[in-house]
């Protein structure tokens, strides 16, 4: 049967169905609706068509065949199934399939979350949806989560004995309210009846002393109402980690694929790391000779560390390598280990299973081959957890955790941590301390009894030493000495450097749990929002601290969190496990802000395609649509458009490459055929009337054909131009990308925007152009166009009639603003490109943003200057034969200067201003120098090309001259502005080669 590619799934079913009527058995058919059809897609895989308003030519079968099949009874789920799977790129069907009680269980969990939500939705009257979806000033949501906010808290602690209750509640929010209630018990039965409360509470008493939480209550009419989870010491039929003394091992039972050299020397290493910190010495086997298959004759790995020591976010990483025996020379690499070793492949496992349960059993780990230029006793600790799910060609190790009890060993959660110190605080004498309420030195101690272990040494020499220690930035390393005076003075530290908590963790022995540094976040005042971002770093991975700083950024407001949610996902990556803080709290403020949820959207599904996060992204995504079912044809309507762009992005590239010999035939030809599908009635209306990518709160009403074009560049960017309705007939411009990393130029506009409002914070305006920028898939995205803008490269070349001088014509840039504005108009233009330019002098500067030619630097009619293309950061500079291109520490031209002269020669005032805004602008970022090397540090695991180690965000550390005095800074500062505006003359050279390159091209 014929059918137009741009027929409907359900228009296909009509035709066929009255073809159909023809035939003998028709009869026997049945109803249409009790039908659908199922194909093999482009990724091979059925794929069952419930959403029959897609378009033959959107599903693009892989074969033009469609079969007919009997529809399953609960329609309305597996059409909603089918929406997510092809909205999120990744079929339900494929996470039905993992066989992982995590992953059933988070699915479940989520599941039901979503419901209850979504009954909510539709009990709201249509102002409340709105107010809840469509906040216009992204003001805080006033959702229903749950705050943990210090006001809100009632500690309450108590003591039994065999026939006495002794209870003490604390009200954080007053000490003096706090009190004793002695509470004699009424019989001798399993349950304690507490007679103090309005409403009885029966509490199951076994055989320990102490117990210490935290929960929520409401004062009413001066009685406290107080609900107590059961305590259940001991639990049943399980083993608790710390009464394990065994030394933990694990049991090689073979490798497969390993890819070695036939006489190769084979070895495994592995070693136990808690975020970054290595737990004890690797544990190395023997070696293993052969090609591909590898069994050890001592297979057992033991580590020097007992069980109980085991924190319970520790982690094992492997990896497996052959030893060679003649070490070619080779050049110098950054990593020594490389020349000595042959292919290391890695993977890394957690000890711990999801529910805290200590694995047991065999487990097979597929291998990742990729290796990053920084090791750890050449491990991964920072790779992912998630083995290699292409089993096909990946390296395959075997191995086995032996059991260490007939139960199974679990980590205790927090509360019952705490109660297994009872015997430690006996120890120590302190329960008579305890029983002495009238000597109870409160000093608004909520856990009152770490104050007896927290008093520091104290002294106005170690004040001093801690004061410089805590002062530091994020990347400097603490020794030994240090993370020991800073643990002995951490009720110090709480008192007069609360922000420093992050320095405090990395100097916690986390292999101790008798320190229980757990319970000083219990005390610990809550840290601003940003301060509080660098505790979700990989070298915070214990699941209590994170909690912590997800608590602290609930104080955000949408539009903050809007600000971070880029670094947020990413760190999605360090979590373990599904079911976390971050990602219900990321879930719960999306589907609370429409504009949130877009952006969460775009930012998971943009990476969907990457293995290590693919089932991790999938999961939250379905989470997030299932709790968002209006926003899903919104979202479903974007991808479809971005689907067609990719489309004509390909037949351009296609045509470019057939037609590579006639540039004029080419150029003709492709256009034409550009237009032509442009115009068909399934692009037009699939690239219509959505709500752009870029910005939610635009809404793209009709595509502009005629002006629509392709750029001459290597991956042929579509230069896409909307008509806008609600812009009053503006025109509003984007470029589609398909073949180029977008994320690292998303990341540094993110940075100029977030240095744009630290500088208006501090009243310093300076006409940052950050404009929009957005990863959608594999190496693709949109860019905004900005309106009324040009490249300083056309503006040169076309006030020249020679391209090698047009470089050089000083005059070029004043004449151009002076032709768009006149009168006061120029006066605002001039002053416009004078602040835009000290900004971006300075932006450039700490980025260390290189390839800076006259075709990565714009500026607006109104005299906004910006750069956009910012393929190399961190200094990574482009360089030919070894020399580097760029010689300046940024951009400051003889034309620039004219202009912010205003045409005129000599050392004006003008020109001082603008050294005197760049100067002001460097020392506000040099004070929020934390943030930026905190922002950079989060995205070391998403893979951008030039951002990849610690390494490369030293430069950060260098050019913002963070452990100088704002003197010495300045003075570093002034000498960079010197040799940029001395050396300019470079970047003219560079610049008139540009141009004549650009001339000879066009």
């Amino acid at each position: 049967m014929d059918v137009p590619r741009e027929a409907t799934i359900q228009h296909i079913k009509l035709l066929l169905w009255k073809q159909a009527q023809t035939l003998p058995l028709f009869s026997a058919l049945g109803e249409m609706e009790s039908h659908m059809f199922e194909c093999v897609n482009q990724a091979a895989v059925h794929e069952e068509l419930e959403d029959e308003t897609r378009r033959l030519c959107d599903v693009r079968p892989f074969l033009p065949v469609l079969k007919l099949v009997t529809r399953n009874c609960g329609r309305a789920e597996r059409l909603l199934d089918s929406k997510i799977g092809v909205l999120i790129g990744k079929g339900l069907h494929e996470l039905d399939a993992i066989n992982d009680q995590e992953v059933k269980d988070f699915r479940s969990k989520m599941f039901r979350i979503s419901e209850e939500r979504m009954q909510r939705v539709q009990m709201m009257t249509c102002a409340e949806w709105l107010q809840a979806c469509f906040s216009p000033q992204l003001e805080p949501t006033a959702g229903t989560a749950i705050t943990d906010g210090v006001n809100d808290r009632l500690l309450v602690m108590f003591i039994v004995s065999r026939c006495h209750v002794m209870l003490f509640v604390l009200l954080t929010a007053d000490p003096r309210k706090s009190t004793w209630l002695d509470i004699r018990m009424t019989c001798l039965t399993p349950h304690i009846v507490v007679s103090e409360c309005r409403e009885l509470v029966g509490v199951k008493r076994q055989r320990v002393v102490v117990h210490i939480f935290t929960l929520h209550y409401a004062n009413t009419a001066h009685w406290l109402q107080i609900s107590l989870p059961p305590l259940t010491l001991s639990l049943q039929h399980t083993t608790c980690v710390w009464d394990v003394s065994n030394s933990f091992k694990i049991v090689l039972v073979n490798a497969s694929k390993v890819n070695a050299e036939e006489n190769a020397k084979v070895q495994v290493r592995a070693g136990l790391f808690h975020g970054t910190e290595l737990l004890c010495k690797p544990a190395v086997s023997t070696e293993s000779s052969g090609r591909s298959d590898h069994t050890w004759k001592e297979s057992t790995l033991e580590f020097d560390i007992s069980i109980c020591d085991l924190p319970r976010m520790t982690r094992l990483c492997f990896a497996i390598y052959a030893v060679m025996d003649k070490v070619k020379k080779q050049k110098s690499t950054k990593n020594p280990h490389i020349n000595k070793y042959q292919t290391i492949p890695w993977v890394n496992t957690m000890v711990f299973d999801y529910k805290g349960q200590l694995k047991t059993g065999d487990i097979n780990l597929h291998c990742w081959s990729s290796f990053p230029d920084e090791l750890e006793e050449m491990l991964n600790p920072i790779g992912t957890i998630q083995t290699n799910p292409y089993t096909e060609n990946a390296t395959a190790l075997y191995i086995n955790f032996p059991e260490y009890s007939s139960h199974p060993v679990v980590f205790p959660p927090f509360d019952k941590s705490l109660l297994l110190l009872v015997p430690l605080l006996i120890s120590l004498h302190f329960l008579s301390f305890i029983f002495s309420p009238l000597k109870l030195p409160l000093h608004n101690q909520p856990f009152f009894f770490l104050h007896h272990f927290s008093q520091g040494r104290g002294g106005k020499k170690f004040h001093i030493e801690l004061k410089e220690i805590m002062e530091r930035d994020p990347l400097s390393q603490l020794c030994e000495n240090e993370k020991d005076l800073i643990w002995t003075l951490r009720y110090d530290c709480r008192e007069n450097f609360p922000q420093s908590l992050p320095k405090l963790l990395l100097s916690v022995k986390w292999s101790k749990h008798e320190d229980m540094a757990q319970a000083l976040l219990q005390i610990w005042p809550k840290l601003s929002p940003r301060d509080a971002l660098e505790l979700l770093d990989f070298n915070y991975p214990d699941q209590y601290v994170r909690e912590y700083a997800v608590c602290c950024l609930r104080d955000m407001s949408d539009e903050e969190l809007s600000q971070y949610l880029l670094q947020l996902v990413q760190v999605l990556r360090y979590e373990p496990y599904y079911d976390c803080a971050l990602t219900h709290f990321l879930l719960e403020r999306a589907q609370g802000n429409r504009k949130i949820g877009h952006f969460l959207f775009w930012h998971l599904r943009s990476e969907i395609h990457m293995p290590a996060v693919s089932v991790q992204f999938a999961l939250i995504l379905e989470a997030y649509c299932r709790g968002s079912i209006p926003h899903i044809e919104v979202l479903k309507k974007q991808v479809e458009a971005l689907n067609k762009l990719k489309s004509v992005n390909e037949l351009i590239k296609l045509g470019t490459t057939k037609n590579a010999r006639s540039k004029t035939k080419e150029a003709m030809l492709t256009k034409e055929a550009m237009m032509t599908c442009l115009r068909q009635s399934g692009y037009s209306e699939t690239l219509s009337d959505l709500h752009s990518p870029l910005n939610p709160n635009v809404l793209l009403s009709g595509i502009n054909v005629e002006r629509c074009r392709y750029m001459d560049s290597k991956m042929k960017p579509l230069w896409i131009v909307y008509n806008n309705k609600l812009m009053g007939g503006d025109t509003l411009g984007i470029i589609f990308k398909n073949g180029d990393d977008l994320r690292q130029d998303m990341l540094t506009l993110q940075i100029l925007r977030l240095m744009d409002l630290l500088w208006k914070e501090a009243n310093l305006d300076l006409r940052i152009v950050p404009y929009g920028c957005l990863a959608t898939g594999d190496r693709a995205g949109l860019i905004e166009v900005v309106s009324s803008a040009d490249t300083i490269a056309n503006i040169q070349l076309t006030s020249s009639n020679v391209a090698a001088a047009a470089a050089f014509n000083k005059d070029a840039l004043l004449n151009w603003l002076k032709e768009r504005n006149s009168g006061d108009a120029l006066d605002r233009a001039i002053e416009e490109f004078t602040l835009s330019c000290a900004g971006y002098c300075v932006a450039t500067y700490v980025l260390g943003i290189g390839d800076r030619h006259s075709d990565n630097i714009m500026v607006r009619s109104t005299g906004q200057l910006f750069h956009i293309d910012f393929g190399h950061i961190l200094g990574n500079f482009k360089s030919k034969f070894g020399i580097k291109r760029e010689r300046v520490p940024f951009i400051l031209t003889h034309d620039f200067i004219h202009v912010i002269q205003q045409g005129k020669t000599g050392y004006t005032e003008k020109f001082g201003s603008f050294r005197q805004y760049c100067e002001e602008a460097y020392l506000i970022l040099r004070k929020n120098g934390n943030l930026f090397i905190t922002l950079f540090a989060l995205m070391l695991t998403a893979g951008l090309p030039e951002l990849t180690s610690v390494k490369d965000i030293q430069y950060l550390k260098d050019s913002l001259a963070l452990g100088k005095t704002d003197e010495e800074a300045l003075k570093q500062f002034r000498q960079k502005f010197d040799e940029a505006l001395r050396e300019s003359w470079t970047t003219k050279v560079n610049w008139m080669a540009h141009n004549v390159a650009k001339d000879n091209r066009s």
